[in-house]
């Protein structure tokens, strides 16, 4: 794709955002009460009346705006088989592969909790090659609460750094939005954690954290409690807060977890439609990658588990990499 493709894909995948974060404002306005209902439980994850509803948006807007000249597959949560725009496009007359996540966060948006994130990225077609690493155009829009005036929007071309803007939701209008990552060179009085939002796990995963705290030096330092824990349930809103400077480590290790714990599910696992929008915080300077230290090469499907570490900086991953690899090897 050329410079002034890859800019428009980006514009796209932002105003869809945009109509979705309407569409969701508007249904809620009319009695979101109905948003926490199940509606299906797939291989991927449980579906709730919310998701229903933002999967209808997403069809009836690429169906209007996507280019007809660029075909498509959509690979979306929700949808195991996929599907082509323009419909009806063999797969492999498709140039692009489109991966969203309509709604990262779905918990906390239909109890008006917190904030969630409407997810895509866009890469070339490779078929069932294409990986994360293959994303070049991506784009995270705030799901905010009815209580928000302002959605942050961040959106990214590979090579070609972040942009990133506040909206407010009652008139639309934009401005500016400085986006710099933590430049902390360790994590005292600072936010930082592994991510164990359900009772699946919990005590492993948390006992393998306080392990990592206890050999970084932390732990009893200057009267303790020096790293704080924030549990955000929303793999894309854990990349903002890094890209945004709140946070100076965030990972999930669940499957790794519920793999030593026998567990048959991977369904309460991140997925990679939960972190295809790794390329903005990359952009923006931070580091997100396999566990290992390795990049994350997953394929860009519905029901692979993964595992990921996202830091602020360099700095920071240089220094917990050789510590969890080998508290790794221990506890999982």
């Amino acid at each position: 794709m050329t410079t002034s493709q890859l800019e428009r894909a980006r514009r796209l995948l932002c105003a869809l955002q945009v109509d979705l974060r309407d569409k969701l404002a508007a249904a809620r306005a009319k009695g979101g009460r109905s948003f926490a209902k199940v509606a299906a439980v797939t291989a991927a994850d449980t579906i709730y009346q919310v998701d229903k509803i933002s999967e209808a948006a997403i069809f009836a807007w690429f169906e209007r705006h996507w280019p007809r000249a660029w075909p498509v597959e959509l690979v979306m949560e929700g949808i195991e088989d996929g599907t082509t725009f323009p419909q009806g496009t063999p797969v492999a007359k498709t140039i692009f592969k489109c991966i969203i996540d309509p709604i990262d966060g779905t918990r906390n948006l239909m109890y008006d909790k917190r904030s969630a994130w409407a997810l895509a990225a866009l890469a070339p077609q490779r078929g069932a090659k294409t990986h994360l690493g293959d994303i070049v155009v991506a784009a995270m829009t705030e799901l905010p609460t009815s209580k928000a005036w302002r959605g942050d929007q961040l959106s990214a071309v590979r090579g070609r750094g972040v942009v990133a803007e506040m909206h407010d939701v009652r008139t639309g209008k934009r401005r500016p939005l400085a986006l710099r990552p933590s430049r902390a060179k360790n994590f005292e009085h600072g936010f930082a954690s592994i991510a164990r939002f359900f009772p699946e796990g919990k005590a492993l995963l948390g006992t393998l954290e306080e392990a990592l705290w206890r050999e970084l030096g932390v732990l009893g330092k200057n009267g303790g409690q020096l790293v704080f824990d924030d549990q955000y349930i929303s793999t894309g809103g854990q990349l903002y807060e890094l890209a945004i400077g709140h946070d100076r480590m965030l990972g999930d290790l669940r499957p790794p977890a519920y793999a030593k714990l026998k567990f048959g599910s991977a369904s309460l696992c991140c997925h990679p439609y939960d972190i295809c929008t790794a390329l903005i915080l990359q952009e923006a300077g931070g580091i997100v990658e396999a566990p290992d230290g390795q990049p994350l090469r997953v394929p860009l499907d519905t029901t692979s588990p993964i595992a990921w570490m996202g830091y602020a900086n360099p700095t920071l991953a240089r220094t917990v990499r050789p510590v969890l690899r080998r508290l790794m090897r221990k506890y999982f």
